[in-house]
């Protein structure tokens, strides 16, 4: 065997031998392609309001692909920016009561350009326990660009210890990172709590709400705007369109001077791809449905299918946090068990989420069941009853 041979199989025989360790452990992922016509009752996905699908929304996305073509062509700052771009953002800070507001093309870049564009040498960084990945990724990424960064991982949920670590670091630059609706358990941060600390000791308060926009506050604007602090002016907003919304991609919302740093610092914007105009479009299409009367009714059916499912699941003994919005957790024995149990309602037409380590910030196992209005009452009916059926 030669050298470069050598080399190549050693690598290989390690991936192996990490693949076959997951695998032991219950930690294999899969993926599963499936075709338009899939008939699996979705509570797996994250198009809460079923807007994904919504004609007006499609339409909106088919006259742009018509308009424009397939995909931007370009960033943002070379050829990436259109009208459709535009008129989204422009709809989007209207609606969430922000100066401004920058769309990328994905949340995940969204929030690690946020997190890095806030943080500057010296900065404290305080983020919950329970963050998701691509605002661990942020912090990273932050102290990676910047001298003297720190990141502070606080308990979850908890005010006083966030209190406690900004006190400790008198006059120094300080973000506090935490989601509004959490992904892992769909329990809801205390914002207007933080807000009041972080005001106390100057930090600014960063709130990824992707799991809240659409579903929260009024017209669905969201966990800030539930908590009345829309339009603060030390509170960055961060979202996804790929839930409620039913689309694709990611924001940045607030003061002129953030948006202005972005375009012109923010690695994450000025290096990626535009999101396509299409999808641009059918998400300001989305925009009108969810502040609308329309809206409104998605919500309260939501909310109705959220306390359906936690008073059965809790009835037959199961572990399940109360839902501030579409996200039901549902506690497995372990890894194992999970897969299984997600993998026998599969088995019978239901899609469901399966959470394990080290995808949990708790090293707790989990189904994740999201919300989807889209699906009919009977068929979300079923699936609770199918989920309570192969319980292990």
């Amino acid at each position: 065997m030669t050298a470069e041979l050598s080399i190549a199989a050693g690598w290989l025989d390690d991936l192996t031998a990490a693949a076959a360790d997951r695998e032991a452990a219950g930690l294999r992922r899969e993926l599963r392609p499936h075709g338009p016509a899939d008939e699996v009752v979705d509570l797996a996905g994250n198009d809460y309001l079923g807007l994904a699908t919504h004609p007006t929304v499609v339409e909106a996305a088919v006259d742009a692909v018509r308009a424009y073509g397939l995909g931007a062509t370009g960033s943002r700052l070379v050829r990436g920016s259109t009208r459709a771009h535009a008129d989204l953002e422009a709809g989007l800070a209207d609606w969430l009561g922000t100066q401004t507001a920058l769309v990328y093309s994905s949340g995940f870049l969204a929030n690690v350009g946020a997190v890095r564009a806030l943080a500057r040498p010296g900065t404290l960084i305080v983020s919950d326990a329970h963050n998701h990945a691509s605002l661990v990724d942020g912090c990273r990424t932050a102290k990676a660009g910047n001298d003297g960064v720190q990141t502070v991982v606080t308990p979850h949920a908890d005010v006083s210890a966030v209190r406690d670590t900004l006190a400790a670091h008198p006059g120094r630059p300080a973000l506090v990172i935490t989601e509004s609706v959490f992904s892992v358990d769909g329990d809801l941060a205390p914002l207007a709590a933080l807000h009041a600390v972080c005001r106390e000791f100057g930090a600014l308060l960063l709130v990824d709400d992707a799991h809240a926009v659409g579903l929260l506050g009024p017209r669905g604007a969201g966990g800030v705007a539930a908590a009345g602090l829309a339009g603060e002016p030390d509170i960055v907003v961060t979202a996804t369109l790929s839930k409620s919304f039913g689309a694709a991609g990611g924001l940045v919302a607030g003061p002129a001077q953030l948006h202005r740093h972005l375009v012109d610092t923010g690695r994450t914007f000025i290096y990626d791809t535009a999101l396509p105009p299409a999808v641009a479009a059918g998400a300001a299409a989305a925009l009108r449905l969810i502040a609308a009367a329309a809206g409104d009714e998605l919500r309260a059916e939501l909310a109705d299918r959220a306390g359906y499912a936690t008073a059965r699941l809790r009835a037959a003994g199961l572990e399940v946090p109360t839902p501030s919005a579409g996200v039901l957790s549902v506690t497995a024995p372990g890894p194992q068990q999970a897969v299984g149990w997600a993998a026998a309602c599969r088995a019978r037409g239901v899609a469901v989420g399966c959470f394990r380590p080290p995808s949990t910030p708790d090293s707790r196992s989990r189904l994740r069941l999201t919300i989807n209005v889209g699906v009919a009452r009977d068929d979300f009916e079923r699936a609770v009853d199918v989920i309570l059926e192969e319980r292990p």
